[in-house]
């Protein structure tokens, strides 16, 4: 049931959604097969299934209240972008095992020590950036388990019978906790699995570029210019080199092309997740624990953007430095036929690889900045709105 692969946040994430049933084993067929199935379905209806009829149900009863809508949406609209990404990960599963497997046997297959240092940073990284993201999520789930006054439950929600009665309310409790805790520790292994990829992609263009800044490694030119010999094999590597190039950016692609539409819908709900937690943040007075809960959250949604942009960023920008790798090279010993060759791969390399939420907006710093701006701009516009009552 354990997935390795080289970047252990990859590892982890494949092997939590392994375990509750959202990432079937390759190997399983027929029957085995149809009972996974089962389990996955079973275990989505008790995480999310069930969360989002009852708080839909609840929307709807308490409509026109705008606090007690905005307690409710904040939780909805996080399972939403959480049932969304699992539709689009169980949908897409061929295409997203295809992108791991092709970085995982890249990175594997590295040899030089630089070359391994380079895939083990990527994974400490993203390791570090996931723990981060855990860590946050704990102490979330903690502050809202224990800041449940006495006989009310942690989170708003409709039940079809009374909650305030013993057993009914200790079983709804603990429901909403371990469901809550599971499927909140769920939603930072698909986000984590989603921004490792991208930089593993990343970690393959780093590779790249100490590849072209080796061409002629072990190559010592005993004039003023290499021999045919010489020039033949740095040629090879050249050639090498633009392959390596040309997979990393198909890799980027289908990472656009299977992850775009759920990070642009990710996005979009996190705005509006951000704006209402902040609502939500500002009316609590009187519980300590719930108002330090709250504002953790709030921290949550803008780290879970951030995570998407930040990586995004930085594989525009290590897709921008190739072309100065290129030019490390002792070019000037080489002839002009390979100058012009490897001239046409600087200006190839020129062209910045960049992964787009849904082909509106780029995942970039800018792109964070602008959805924490928009997502204040409607909290305001919440507060003008809650004040004229």
């Amino acid at each position: 049931m354990i997935v390795k692969n080289v970047t252990t946040s990859v590892s982890m994430s494949l092997t939590a959604l392994r375990l509750v049933g959202f990432w079937m084993p390759e190997h399983f067929g027929g029957n085995k097969r149809i009972l996974y199935d089962c389990y996955g379905f079973f275990s989505f209806m008790f995480l999310l299934g069930t969360y989002l009829i009852i708080q839909a149900v609840d929307m709807c009863m308490i409509w026109g209240d705008l606090p007690l809508m905005t307690g409710v949406a904040f939780i909805l609209f996080t399972n939403l972008a959480q049932a969304t990404k699992i539709f689009f990960m169980v949908w897409r599963r061929k295409q997203v095992l295809t992108i791991i497997r092709g970085a995982d046997e890249v990175l594997r297959a590295v040899e030089s020590d630089e070359a391994k240092a380079i895939v083990k940073s990527c994974s400490r990284e993203t390791t570090f950036l996931h723990i981060v993201y855990n860590c946050l999520t704990l102490v979330t789930m903690v502050g809202w388990g224990t800041s449940a006054e006495k006989n009310q439950l942690p989170l708003r929600a409709w039940y079809p019978y009374n909650t305030s009665k013993s057993p009914a309310y200790e079983l709804t409790y603990m429901h909403q906790i371990g469901a809550l805790c599971v499927a909140a520790f769920l939603n930072v292994c698909k986000d984590s699995l989603v921004t490792s990829l991208i930089a593993q992609c990343r970690c393959r263009l780093r590779l790249l570029g100490l590849s072209l800044r080796s061409l002629c490694k072990d190559l010592h030119a005993t004039g003023k210019q290499y021999t045919a010999e010489q020039e033949a094999i740095v040629r090879a590597r050249l050639c090498a080199c633009v392959r390596e190039h040309q997979a990393a950016l198909v890799a980027a692609q289908q990472i656009q092309d299977v992850f775009s539409e759920q990070t642009f819908a990710q996005f979009n709900v996190s705005l509006v997740i951000i704006c209402v937690t902040a609502f939500q943040l500002v009316s609590q007075t009187g519980n300590l624990v719930r108002l330090m809960s709250m504002g953790t959250y709030l921290v949550n949604m803008m780290y879970q953007v951030f995570l998407y942009c930040y990586q995004g960023n930085q594989l525009s920008e290590e897709s921008a430095m190739i072309a100065g790798s290129a030019y490390e090279c002792p070019w000037y010993l080489m002839s002009i036929s390979l100058r012009r060759s490897l001239l046409i791969v600087m200006i190839r390399t020129r062209r910045v690889s960049k992964i787009t939420a849904g082909g509106f907006t780029t995942l970039s710093l800018a792109s964070f900045m602008a959805i924490i701006k928009a997502s204040y701009s409607l909290f305001t516009l919440l507060q003008q709105v809650e004040g004229k009552k």
